[in-house]
């Protein structure tokens, strides 16, 4: 595997089974396995010690989800707190995957009756055609909207002239053909580029200006021009920062929101050396959540795949889980 690497995108849930359950019926994925770990090494990696979790793992395409369930918080720690309800795609604790498929009406026509009966509800107003203004995503075809629990999705299709090669070489029947990447909200698109780029290694994968009646629909918002910047690994998903300029007010994520929070997403990044970026998070802005670099050899936790880890947050306070093999 080529590194930097992004081996799965999770949020915490309450429920894992019954969430697992609308991403399969409803969104193309598989089941892979489901592991319970008992409190250990791993709670303390994303600083829940003593905590016991379920972590579900489902296959979409190429990319891996992971599910988090909080099954007994330890002791003295907060209860995980609910999605707030006022959430807006310029809030700085936004975050969602890109489910790329095929064919965006047999995609989304299914999910209109959930959204009827209050099930999911949507961010955008129906999908959206990016204008040919904008030469960078004239043609894709976009559609946002919450899962069950309140996690935001965007559903995308991609013209014949743009996305990777993979996108266009159908679904096996299924319009869901993959996870492009996960968007996160950002304050500051050169401070982000020189954390993602300079200390995990990912490199520019595009850099555009997004605004318009379109935009607007697709977000939810009124007056909208936002900075997309990509960020790209040799392969497999990326990481995509929304920096929005227009409309202000964006609230900064919480400084006390915790991996038990519905709120709560990671990225676990596969790197070659964990050494060279825990001794420089800080001066890119980083934080820690762990303390130091967690071993897991040896824990039921190894199952997950790799030994070593530390749990970080980017300047803007979304946390990523870094590890080694």
């Amino acid at each position: 595997m080529t590194t930097p690497h992004i081996r799965s995108i999770g949020f915490t849930c309450r429920d894992a089974e019954a969430l697992a359950s609308f991403y399969t019926t409803h969104l193309g994925c598989r089941r892979l396995k489901c592991l319970e770990l008992e409190a250990g090494p791993y709670a303390q990696l994303v600083g829940l010690a003593g905590s016991r979790l379920k972590l579900l793992q489902l296959q979409l395409g190429a990319e891996q989800l992971e599910l988090v369930e909080v099954l007994e918080l330890g002791a003295g720690l907060r209860a995980g707190r609910s999605m707030p309800a006022d959430s807006r795609s310029n809030d700085l604790w936004f975050q969602h995957i890109c489910i790329v498929v095929a064919d965006m009406a047999a995609a989304e026509a299914p999910l209109q009756p959930l959204i009827q009966r209050g099930e999911l509800q949507r961010i955008s107003s129906a999908p959206q055609t990016l204008p040919s203004w904008n030469q960078a995503a004239a043609g894709i075809q976009a559609f946002k909207f919450h899962d069950p629990e309140g996690h935001c999705l965007e559903l995308l299709q991609f013209p014949a002239d743009k996305g990777e090669s993979r996108w266009h070489q159908g679904g096996e029947g299924s319009p869901f053909l993959g996870i492009d990447h996960s968007a996160i909200a950002s304050g500051n698109t050169p401070r982000s580029c020189r954390f993602y780029e300079e200390l995990l290694g990912l490199r520019l994968g595009g850099d555009g200006v997004n605004s318009g009646i379109e935009q607007d629909h697709l977000d939810g918002l009124s007056g909208t021009e936002v900075r997309i910047t990509g960020h790209r690994c040799p392969e497999g998903a990326g990481i995509e920062c929304l920096n929005y300029i227009r409309p202000i007010g964006g609230r900064a994520l919480p400084a006390a929101q915790s991996s038990a929070d519905i709120a709560h997403w990671q990225i676990r990044l596969q790197v070659s050396d964990l050494e060279a970026i825990a001794s420089q998070l800080e001066r890119f802005g980083g934080s820690w959540v762990s303390p130091g670099i967690i071993d897991l050899a040896g824990e039921p936790a190894a199952a997950l795949g790799f030994s070593q880890a530390l749990q970080i947050r980017d300047p803007d306070g979304h946390q990523l889980q870094i590890v080694c093999s």
